[in-house]
């Protein structure tokens, strides 16, 4: 996933808000959100070549996030997939502090990246490019290919974009849009990352789409403070489009 922003605990209603695109090479192939069949307390996509997930949440309300970090000089074929840290986590009973400094010890183990993990009330960020983490305080955050709340322009419209639709009603639909916006910025705005000029336009936008690579899936998971969740997809079809969104799940945490 390569552009995503939440809400937490910023809404009267909502503990969590959350949006996010997973960007990728299209022939990769992978699976939307779904209950895993061996691990069915699990609802998230799985990445079919490794195996690993992009985002997640449990029945109990385990939650975690990934994203690259755009660093193409440190880029390196890591040990282990990036995506085997969300699925880690789901899978663990571990309080998330504990987890992530267990890879703290391990992190040359991994192509650069971000990770938000944790509950509703406990929830955390961390990158291996700094080796370090933190705990995310209540606010309106965005998470692209460089640390948590980098002021990329694409970050920043995210944020801006949700922050106006939280203090009023507002439809699944109007969440989704904030995903399907292709806006370049100019080129004074653009993150210099180490990338071609170009190719650093064409990454800029929130919604990406190019014939190799681009925005496969799109997510919105929203946490009642009543503890109920609501799990949302859209998935880019066989024939480079996107279908409807989609209800995947509802479900009271316990």
């Amino acid at each position: 996933m390569c552009t995503l922003v939440f809400a937490y605990k910023m809404h009267p209603e909502y503990d969590f808000i959350f949006v996010g695109n997973r960007d990728e090479f299209k022939k990769r192939p992978s699976k939307g959100a779904h209950f895993w069949e061996n691990h069915p307390h699990i609802l998230a996509g799985i990445d079919l070549e490794k195996g690993g997930t992009w985002t997640g949440i449990t029945t109990s309300g385990r939650m975690a996030f990934l994203t690259n970090f755009r660093e193409p000089h440190l880029k390196k074929d890591g040990l282990y997939s990036r995506g085997f840290l969300t699925r880690d986590y789901l899978l663990s009973d571990t309080d998330p502090q504990s987890f992530l400094s267990s890879i703290k010890v391990d992190y040359k183990s991994y192509d650069p990246f971000n990770l938000v993990i944790g509950s509703i009330d406990d929830l955390w960020f961390y990158s291996n490019m700094n080796n370090k983490m933190m705990r995310i305080k209540p606010g309106i955050h965005g998470l692209s290919n460089a640390y948590l709340d980098t002021p990329w322009f694409k970050v920043i419209k995210a944020k801006e974009r949700l922050s106006e639709m939280i203090y009023k009603d507002f439809l699944i639909d109007e969440l989704f849009s904030i995903l399907d916006d292709k806006e370049i910025p100019p080129d004074t705005l653009l993150p210099d990352t180490g990338i071609p000029i170009d190719l650093e336009r064409t990454l800029s936008t929130i919604h990406i789409d190019t014939p190799t690579y681009g925005t496969l899936f799109k997510t919105a998971i929203l946490i009642r403070k009543d503890g109920h969740v609501e799990y949302y997809e859209r998935a880019l079809d066989d024939h480079n489009k996107f279908g409807p969104i989609v209800k995947v799940a509802g479900f009271a945490m316990y």
